[in-house]
């Protein structure tokens, strides 16, 4: 299984003091060092962390492949046709949410929806869809011709009840099944840490998890570096690397 780190939260540090550092780039390097395999990062429409220049300071010098998260919205749509990042994920948005919320409405945006991803995988762009694991969504999505689904784990990783944490768990385990008999590649992303990695690993057929917040407040104490390897030694509990230096 493989990380990919979202480094949204190293600009919203930036944005707090308006100043150029922490460096986007930068921290992109540092996940590249400890082993992460992409980079994600999240161009809202209100700018309220990565600017576009981050976006195109990464895409000319990254030294991982870029994830870029986006609404399926016409400004931010342009921007991918121009920065051509390997992948994108199509993400819910609303202005007042302090962290997306929930998955994609694949079923009622779905014309929308087809016609974006036609536009963005013609552009040479690999598409994934942010989304609940429902079955009925999920084969919706197939239908749109996005490639890649990444399922929304953030209802489990927040559940505090242990009855209700099982039953959205086996949700997402239903879930990733049923995308994998259509021939999606299986995603998984939001509210994964350190605690709740564990229930994560029992979701079958899943290629990559895109981990931010929890990574980034880890590094305040740990280093980013450090942060990416410990998460990496906890998705590999069986590996025999020792991470923590």
């Amino acid at each position: 299984m493989k990380l990919g780190v979202n480094i949204d939260h190293v600009a919203t540090l930036r944005q707090a003091r308006g100043t150029r550092y922490p460096d986007t780039l930068e921290a992109a390097r540092h996940c590249a060092n400890a082993g992460a395999v992409s980079i994600t990062v999240h161009l809202r429409e209100d700018r309220r962390h990565i600017q576009d220049a981050d976006v195109y300071r990464l895409k000319n010098a990254c030294p991982l492949p870029i994830n870029l998260e986006m609404a399926n919205a016409e400004e931010i749509i342009r921007i991918a046709l121009d920065v051509k990042p390997p992948e994108i994920c199509l993400v819910p948005e609303k202005r007042a949410e302090l962290t997306t919320e929930g998955g994609l409405n694949v079923i009622g945006n779905f014309q929308s929806l087809e016609q974006t991803i036609k536009r963005l995988q013609d552009n040479g762009s690999v598409v994934s869809l942010f989304i609940e694991p429902d079955e009925k969504i999920i084969a919706a999505s197939a239908k749109t011709g996005a490639r890649v689904i990444e399922l929304h784990t953030g209802s489990f990783c927040d559940a505090t009840d242990p009855d209700k944490a099982e039953r959205l768990l086996k949700k997402l385990i239903h879930g990733a099944e049923c995308a994998q008999a259509l021939g999606l590649q299986v995603n998984a992303g939001h509210g994964i840490n350190l605690d709740n990695i564990s229930g994560i690993l029992r979701i079958p057929h899943l290629d990559t998890l895109n981990i931010g917040h929890s990574i980034i407040a880890r590094a305040v104490f740990r280093g980013l570096e450090n942060a990416v390897h410990e998460m990496l030694a906890a998705m590999n509990p069986n590996g025999t690397a020792d991470f923590c230096r």
